[in-house]
C-alpha cells in the first residue's frame, strides 16, 4: 500500500500533489489518518499539526488496543471488524479505527464491560438497540470526546452480543463467528456491504488481506454459511480493480457458484423482529449487581432498565413524541416506588455523565 494506490483511489491527479491528496480524503473519516501516514512513510514533508493529528490517530489505536485488551482479560469480549485487521497492516502504517467493536459470549459480559467503560472514561452517551426476539440480543455503543471534539471522532466503543447482526430483513443475526483470523476480517468486511456501499478502505483492508493463506474452497464455503457471498463477491471485484488480489483470486472463483443461491434465498424474508431502540429517559447510578437489562411493558409502550441508564424503546429510526416520553417517566416512578428503589438510591456508586446523543 503505497500513496500511488491512494492517488487512483481517491481520483487524484498526482501532478496535483500531498495537499489535494489529502484533502480529499477528508470527505472519509478515516481516510486522513491514513493518508498522513503514507506520506510520512514516503518523507513528505509535514508541519507539527500534520504530525499532532497523527500522533492523535495512533493514540487513539494504542487506546482502543489497550482496552481490548484489559476488557478480554476481564470480561471475555473480544473484538472483530477493525481491531482485527490491524495486525494486517504494517506498523510504520496504521489502519485507521473509528470505533472498537467487541462481541461478547453473554449479556452479563456485555454489561460488565460496559460498566468498565463508564467507570474509567468520560463516557457522554451510551445508546441502546435490541436486535431479536427469541433469542434477543442486545448491543451498546458508547462514545466520549476525543482529544480534539471538533477535529478528530469521538472515542467509541460498540459491544453486542451478535458477532454479525445481518440486515434485520433478509439475512438474519449469526451470533458466532469462528474461523481463521484472516477469514473472519474478510467476513466482517463482507458484513459492511449489507449496510453501505464498499469505500477506499475496504478496498486498502482487502490489499492487506491478500497476502493471507486463503484456501479457496474453504474459504468460499465458509463465506456462504455465514450468508455473505453476494458482499463477498462484490467487495472482491470492487478491489481487483484497484489491487492484485493474491490468494482471494481464487476465492473469489470459487465463490460465483454461492452468489446466486443466496439471492434466491434472500426472496424469503428472514422473519426476524424490527431492531428497536432506546431512547434515553434518564440516568441511573452504576447498577453493579445486574447481570441483564430488564423489560418493563408500560401500556402500549416498552421500558428497558439497565445497569447505566433506562431508556424508551422504539423501533429503530423512530423517535417517541413529548407525551409518550411522560407516560414512559411516570412508568419507571411507579416502579420505583413498587421495587423500593430509585435512580439515586438504588445504589452508591456515582452517576456516569450520560446525556441525550447530539449531532456532532
Amino acid at each position: 500500500m503505497n500513496t500511488d494506490l491512494l492517488y487512483r483511489l481517491l481520483d487524484v491527479d498526482p501532478a496535483a500533489g500531498p495537499v489535494e491528496l489529502l484533502h480529499r480524503a477528508r470527505a472519509d473519516r478515516d481516510l486522513p489518518y491514513l493518508v498522513l501516514a503514507a506520506l510520512a512513510r514516503e518523507g513528505v514533508r509535514m508541519g507539527r499539526h500534520a504530525r499532532a493529528e497523527l500522533q492523535r490517530a495512533r493514540d487513539r489505536a494504542d487506546c482502543y488496543t489497550r482496552l481490548a485488551r484489559e476488557l478480554t482479560d476481564a470480561t471475555g469480549v473480544r473484538p472483530i471488524r477493525g481491531l482485527p485487521l490491524t495486525g494486517h497492516y504494517p506498523p510504520e502504517l496504521p489502519r485507521p479505527l473509528d470505533e472498537l467493536s467487541l462481541v461478547s459470549p453473554t449479556e452479563a459480559a456485555l454489561w460488565q464491560a460496559v460498566n468498565r467503560l463508564v467507570t474509567d472514561h468520560p463516557v457522554e452517551s451510551v445508546d441502546v438497540t435490541l436486535l431479536g426476539d427469541r433469542p434477543r440480543h442486545t448491543a451498546v455503543t458508547l462514545r466520549w470526546p476525543a482529544e480534539d471534539p471538533l477535529l478528530d471522532p469521538w472515542y467509541q466503543v460498540r459491544l453486542a452480543t451478535a458477532a454479525l447482526t445481518g440486515d434485520h430483513a433478509t439475512v438474519p443475526i449469526r451470533p458466532y463467528l469462528a474461523a481463521a483470523d484472516h477469514v473472519e476480517c474478510l467476513i466482517a468486511l463482507a458484513e459492511e456491504g449489507l449496510g453501505r456501499a464498499f469505500r477506499a478502505t475496504d478496498v486498502i483492508d482487502v490489499a492487506q488481506l491478500a497476502g493471507q493463506p486463503f484456501e479457496p474452497d474453504e474459504t468460499a464455503a465458509v463465506v456462504a454459511a455465514y450468508r455473505l457471498a453476494p458482499e463477498t463477491a462484490a467487495l472482491l471485484d470492487l478491489a481487483a480493480e484497484h489491487v492484485p488480489l493474491g490468494a482471494l483470486r481464487d476465492v473469489r472463483a470459487v465463490l460465483e457458484a454461492e452468489v446466486a443461491p443466496e439471492l434466491r434465498r434472500r426472496h424469503t424474508p428472514a422473519g426476524a423482529s424490527p431492531p428497536r431502540h432506546g431512547t434515553l429517559l434518564r440516568r441511573t447510578v452504576t447498577r453493579y449487581q445486574w447481570d441483564e437489562a430488564l423489560l418493563l411493558p408500560a401500556g402500549a409502550a416498552t421500558l428497558l432498565l439497565t445497569p447505566v441508564a433506562d431508556y424508551l424503546l422504539a423501533p429503530a429510526g423512530t423517535r417517541p413524541t413529548a407525551l409518550e416520553r411522560s407516560a414512559a417517566l411516570a412508568a419507571l416512578h411507579a416502579w420505583d416506588a413498587a421495587s423500593g428503589t430509585a435512580p439515586d438510591t438504588a445504589d452508591r456508586a456515582p452517576r456516569i455523565g450520560l446525556r441525550e446523543p447530539r449531532h456532532r
